[in-house]
């Protein structure tokens, strides 16, 4: 099964936030996206067995989307 995890950059924060339509409660921020993406893979595993969801050959597909305003 796979599932998708989208990391979005919130710029008045300034930090990463990572949400999930597939994978129910997921809802994480970090200043680094390295550091997200690992404790997605982490929390994302618990999550799964508590919603019922299919954990067995689960693979998570990683969306990124930063928006940057550019200066001259």
């Amino acid at each position: 099964m796979n599932y998708t995890v989208n990391l979005l950059w919130d710029s008045e924060a300034d930090v990463w936030v990572a949400t999930s339509d597939d994978i129910i409660g997921l809802v994480l921020e970090s200043g680094s996206l390295d550091v997200l993406i690992e404790r997605v893979r982490r929390i994302a595993p618990e999550l799964l067995e508590l919603n019922h969801q299919p954990i067995e050959h689960a693979k998570i597909l990683f969306k990124s989307e930063r928006l940057e305003e550019v200066y001259a």
